[in-house]
């Protein structure tokens, strides 16, 4: 077995695959997929198929662990979207809530708006933003046949492209003598698009705090160097 030297040991795929099989799998995929972010999902399913083909803790076919683990995220989505239909003003107007963020929804809502519905399928390869992205087609009231439509195609792709990645490179046998770097390495490559998002938001924020005329305490800059040469 391996073991992911990022996070919580009880968060690394070697550990829930081990102790909880298939079943540890498809709840954590259904779970990340429209409740909880910060949860393995990219390294969780290269894993997963990894172990599909050493025969190690996942003895079922490589088939029907693909065909489970897209049910498991297009379900998971789908909840997401009712989440955002029903809930999604009261969860997200909260000041003081740890889970549902106001910044969580608003990155994922920026993203939304920047791809229009194919961000369905797109954001299932993005941390965080695949959590809350039904969450805000569910909120911003995206048709239900659109969304089910990118959401099966998302499932799919997501749930079992890596899947299959994991079982055919996981036959190499260069993969099988590094495969902790090569998870650490996916784990790091899946955060670099919400990295770049954070780092722009901030870049955009700095410039507009640097505009002439932006107000803020004492007035403009402008209007504090008058003052200051009076």
């Amino acid at each position: 077995m391996y073991t992911l030297a990022l996070g919580p040991e009880w968060l690394s795929p070697d550990y829930l695959i081990s102790h909880f099989g298939l079943i540890g799998i498809l709840v954590i995929v259904f779970a990340e997929s429209g409740l909880f972010a910060f949860l393995p999902g990219d390294s969780l399913l290269f894993t997963a198929g990894l172990l599909v083909a050493n025969g190690e803790y996942i003895k079922q076919p490589l088939w029907l662990v693909c065909a489970l683990i897209t049910i498991a995220a297009i379900v998971g989505d789908q909840v997401g979207y009712m989440i955002g239909k029903y809930f999604g003003p009261k969860l997200f107007n909260r000041p003081n809530s740890k889970l549902f963020k106001r910044e969580n929804l608003d990155k994922a809502h920026e993203f939304m708006e920047r791809h229009g519905p194919k961000a369905i399928v797109l954001a299932r390869f993005v941390p965080i933003i695949r959590t809350f992205a039904p969450m805000v087609a569910g909120a911003g009231s995206m048709k239900y046949r659109t969304f089910l439509t990118y959401n099966v195609i998302g499932g799919i792709a997501w749930g079992t492209g890596i899947t299959v990645a994991g079982y055919w490179l996981g036959q190499i046998d260069f993969i099988k003598e590094n495969i902790e770097p090569i998870l650490i390495g996916i784990v790091l490559v899946s955060v670099i698009p919400v990295v770049i998002e954070v780092l722009k938001a901030r870049k955009e924020s700095r410039a507009a705090a640097e505009l002439p005329g932006q107000s803020g305490p004492g007035g403009s800059q402008g209007e504090r160097r008058r003052h200051a040469k009076r």
